[in-house]
């Protein structure tokens, strides 16, 4: 049995009920698109009262299944105007898990700054927040930490989130306290801020019930050798993490560099050296002394996160990601991670989308408002957004408002948001997801950047995007990390048989893959609703008008040519 708690923030009433065996499976990221469908958050103000914010934990939760305490937050996008839900790794859906709650969800707004607090004993509280507000995330966070201790997990509005900058997301407490796994994109932590909420405090407490714990136990260890003896876990993320993938994109020129005018930012064939992936930041930082192997939750094996340290062996930042590498880095022109670092930790502490703040910056040097590479520059400008100064504020609205603000064609957006680190005119699979997705350019909607797609069509395209847009949608709903996909996606019965004997339901193969396409139509119908067509597919204009060096390819699909996908049989 797991909670569903709803909470009022206008006059702090709360209703929870249970979920029992199905209901207590279907969370994360389908409980999300349920629930703003029948809430008709379509047609509300992404800033206003009406629109919901909801956190959900997967059927794992609470255990060290390994990567399956990842924390879905959802809430009509006041960045898009559509659906979003961004989910986040860390302790916070552990936390959730260990309280038996599957579903937090506010409504409303409260008058008053609040910290809401889920304590171990069964209590709700309401806490003042005002000594919080305007701080940094890992200031506000070790003051949290004083109070409640350290067996508990805290989701962050960051001080841009305060005064509903739409870059803002909701940070998340890692296994060692760092407010540094955030659920980044959409403008979730504006909505959190426009309910004046600051922090949700969870206490941990101890691993949930099980219906069959001897089969539970025994599928949290086989799941472990399962990753552990995968060579895509063992020789890239386990290797190298995520920021591996800046080598491969690099390498193939797909890479977003300096405002998505070039895919390639050093050209090994001229002797140039890259730095900007795990080729070679993994064994320099290894050397000072940083850790290239770092799990963000309780109980993860695939470690793919680290913790970055600078040339004396002090802790810089954790985590440094590969999109953080490819926007907030390369494609605002730097080109040593040294620099990107210190950058990675100010949008930490502000809690940011690093890709929404890379992109953005990189528009206003496209602007002319600084050349590509000025790091000063772009710490001056993260310094007005942190104070909210009338430039700040106008930064923190994001890539296509700041765009439009400065008459920048060259706008890397779709649906409004920043696209991530794939360009599109190369890595299409990709760039099919983000077109098609309702939840705006988001690689994490079905990322598949290794497949060689010039040669092929775009039926045989669109087919490989949604097959993974499926199974992540599915992976979402049960709060997994997609990371695992080359486990999780080729051993589903094993999947389903841990949940069976963790709830005591009998679902099947099929019942996951359903699980998936059901999210997507969704997702789909509310985007409809919230009026968006066809053209809202498109890429920018750019993107099929320049070639892109090195390979000079342009993009090739329109978004008329890739409707129909979520009509599923």
């Amino acid at each position: 049995m797991r909670k569903h708690i709803e909470i009022d923030l206008s006059d702090r009433s709360i209703k929870t009920r249970e979920l029992h065996q199905e209901d207590a499976v279907k969370v994360g990221r389908y409980l999300i698109a349920k629930t703003l469908l029948a809430k008709n958050a379509a047609q509300v103000d992404g800033l206003s009262p009406d629109n919901p914010l909801l956190f959900s934990a997967g059927p794992f939760a609470g255990t060290t299944y390994s990567n399956a305490n990842r924390t879905s937050v959802g809430c009509k996008s006041p960045l898009t105007g559509g659906i979003k839900e961004a989910n986040g790794g860390g302790n916070f859906a552990y936390a959730m898990g260990q309280l038996g709650i599957a579903a937090i969800d506010l409504y409303g707004a409260g008058a008053e700054w609040v910290v809401i607090h889920f304590a171990k004993d069964g209590a709700i509280r309401f806490e003042d927040a005002g000594g919080l507000l305007g701080k940094g995330n890992f200031e506000a966070a070790e003051t949290l930490h004083a109070k409640f201790g350290k067996k508990a997990a805290i989701a962050l509005c960051g001080p841009v989130g305060e005064y509903e900058g739409l870059l803002g997301g909701i940070a998340f407490s890692d296994k060692d306290g760092r407010p540094a796994r955030i659920a980044a994109r959409g403008g979730v932590g504006a909505v959190m801020g426009s309910k004046k909420v600051k922090a949700i405090v969870v206490d941990m407490d101890r691993a949930p019930s099980f219906h069959d714990p001897k089969a539970a136990r025994e599928s949290i260890v086989n799941y472990s050798k399962m990753l552990l003896a995968d060579s895509v876990v063992n020789n890239f993320y386990k290797a190298v993490g995520t920021m591996g993938m800046g080598d491969y994109t690099n390498l193939i020129g797909g890479l977003p560099t300096r405002n998505f005018t070039s895919g390639q930012i050093a050209d090994a064939s001229k002797g140039e050296k890259f730095k900007m992936g795990g080729d070679f930041i993994g064994p320099m930082n290894t050397a000072r002394g940083g850790e290239q192997v770092h799990a963000c939750m309780p109980g993860c094996v695939i470690q793919c996160s680290n913790v970055y340290a600078d040339d004396k062996g002090k802790e810089v930042v954790s985590p440094v990601e590969y999109e953080t590498l490819g926007l907030l880095g390369t494609n605002c022109g730097i080109t040593d991670p040294d620099e990107l670092a210190g950058l990675n930790y100010i949008c930490n502490d502000l809690g940011i989308d690093t890709i929404e703040t890379g992109a953005m910056l990189a528009v206003l040097m496209d602007a002319g408002l600084a050349q590509f590479g000025d790091t000063k520059f772009m710490a001056n400008a993260l310094a007005e957004v942190r104070a909210g100064t009338e430039a700040g504020k106008l930064y923190a609205q994001g890539t296509a408002r700041v765009a439009d603000h400065f008459g920048v064609k060259r706008s890397p957006v779709i649906k409004r948001q920043a696209i991530s680190a794939y360009d599109p005119r190369v890595i299409e699979v990709t760039g099919i997801t983000m077109m098609t997705t309702a939840q705006g350019a988001d690689h994490t909607a079905g990322n598949a950047p290794r497949i060689k797609s010039r040669d092929k069509e775009i039926g045989e395209l669109r087919d490989l995007s949604i097959a993974a847009q499926i199974k992540v949608a599915a992976i979402d709903s049960l709060g997994l990390c997609i990371f695992s996909g080359t486990v999780t996606n080729t051993n589903v019965p094993f999947v389903m048989n841990s949940i069976n004997a963790m709830h005591g339901t009998n679902l099947s193969e099929d019942w996951y893959f359903r699980l998936g396409k059901d999210t997507l139509r969704m997702e789909h119908e509310f985007n409809k609703q919230a009026g968006f067509d066809v053209a809202d597919d498109d890429l920018p204009a750019f993107f099929y008008d320049e070639p892109l060096a090195p390979t000079n390819q342009t993009a090739r699909f329109h978004g008329a040519d890739v409707q129909g996908m979520y009509e599923f049989a």
